[in-house]
């Protein structure tokens, strides 16, 4: 049994949310936007959610991810006090928090990065950096190049080697846990970190504190190597991202098929691990702008919530707000939202049907921590059953737009309850015939 599986996020980009300037400008006061986090507390309570993941808080020039000082919550947001009174509230009615570490690289107006510029071979920090290189100038016009994330110089990549940048970070991160009470770190570029690092501060912050949460962002490769040679707890499962929303758009449930049964069935290479589940969030387009037709987004979410791993609803996306990368800005995906109007002027119907679904997943130990079975996979029906300690929980999608009369299914004979349709019974004694109704799905819990 893995615990994490109990967790169900709720994920916020703080800058855009909180409706910061683009820029900092190091020199105003700092804020109070942080405590708008508190008045969404209870939507967070309705939606289900018991985790809060938030985007880079610390102090940075722009988007967050350019660091320039991790022990400083940015002036934009607020300052420390502000944000130990936002965990506070947030432990008050049971949402955990976790944070965004961004330990691969930092901004440019880093203390250690400045020296460097300053005092060029002479800095004591020369060695913090990778790729340092005084033969050539950076793009910037300093007098040294050096190594960056993908290509972008603002964002100077760290010498994960150097022991004295990996004592700094473990230090900023058991600063975190001391000073504000956090319960778990994402890494941000997780596939890019040095393994040894991952590791050394896997032990120092499960010293720090017991079930401390580790999550790894990674895109491509088999994420069971973060969580094995890196000792993390859960990767970020693009793949299911990508499955999630293409076999709707395609009418074609192999892809996410193929994909839950090579992760989470019977030797599947994920099947003990509590894989972190998405529709979208902070770096791609909003899942309502990605689908083709709206009414596939509450099969698309039930699916989020059934499937093995943890669900994650990012800010915004309940209300099936759309999101779309113009000319390479993300501005656009992390917007500002005021709750009263969003909950005045936005439909309600996925907001209350993401809330039914948590109640559904909260009250289920087999959706929770159940092993994982395809039972049938059709180009517009799916099914796949999820069983532990003697509950059965079977799940039913139907991405056609006609209602279907399903007679070939492979699904147990018994009595059940539909739990996502007003707990009503079907009997698949005597009669094996299911009706789906369109764009909708069937949660069935056996019963005898």
């Amino acid at each position: 049994m893995n615990l994490a599986n109990e967790k169900m996020f709720y994920h916020i980009y703080p800058l855009g949310f909180c409706g910061a300037p683009e820029r900092n400008d190091f020199q105003s006061n700092p804020t109070e936007r942080l405590y708008k986090i508190i008045d969404w507390i209870p939507h967070m309570k309705f939606l289900g959610v018991n985790a809060l993941y938030l985007g880079p808080i610390f102090e940075s020039f722009e988007h967050g991810y350019d660091t320039v000082d991790y022990y400083k919550v940015d002036r934009r947001l607020g300052n420390n006090e502000m944000f130990k009174g936002v965990v506070r509230a947030l432990h008050d009615n049971g949402i955990e928090v976790v944070l965004d570490g961004v330990f691969n690289h930092v901004g440019r107006e880093h203390f250690t990065f400045k020296d460097l510029q300053w005092n060029g071979q002479n800095s004591k920090y020369k060695d913090w950096f990778s790729g340092v290189d005084f033969s050539r100038r950076s793009p910037y016009n300093d007098n040294f190049t050096y190594n960056t994330w993908d290509g972008n110089y603002n964002l100077v990549k760290l010498n994960l080697k150097n022991p004295e940048v990996v004592e700094y970070l473990l230090n900023a991160a058991k600063y975190w846990i001391d000073e504000f009470d956090i319960d778990g770190i994402r890494l941000d570029a997780a596939d890019t970190l040095d393994f040894d690092f991952m590791r050394k501060l896997s032990e120092t912050v499960k010293n720090r504190k017991q079930n401390f949460w580790l999550m790894g962002e990674v895109v491509h490769g088999d994420y069971s190597r973060w969580i094995k040679e890196g000792k993390l707890d859960s990767t970020t499962n693009y793949e299911c991202y990508k499955g999630l929303y293409s076999s709707h758009n395609d009418k074609n449930y192999f892809e996410i098929a193929h994909s839950l049964k090579r992760q989470f069935s019977k030797g599947g290479i994920y099947q003990d691990i509590a894989m972190y589940n998405f529709a979208d969030n902070h770096d791609v387009e909003r899942v309502a702008t990605t689908i083709k037709k709206k009414e596939d987004l509450y099969t698309l979410y039930t699916m989020l919530y059934i499937m093995p791993g943890i669900p994650s609803i990012y800010y915004g996306s309940e209300w099936e707000i759309e999101g779309k990368k113009w000319n390479g800005s993300d501005r656009e995906l992390r917007p500002d939202l005021d709750i009263n109007y969003m909950n005045s002027n936005k439909s309600a119907n996925m907001v209350n049907h993401i809330s039914k679904l948590s109640q559904i997943r909260k009250s289920s130990q087999a959706i929770k921590y159940g092993n994982y079975e395809e039972i049938f996979v059709k180009q517009e029906q799916f099914g796949f059953k999820r069983e532990y300690n003697g509950e059965m929980v079977i799940a039913i999608f139907n991405s056609s737009e006609n209602e279907v009369n399903l007679k070939e299914h492979n699904i147990p004979a018994g009595r059940y309850i539909d739990v996502l349709n007003d707990n009503n019974e079907v009997d698949l004694y005597n009669n094996r015939e299911i009706k789906l109704y369109s764009n909708w799905g069937r949660i069935l819990k056996r019963i005898g």
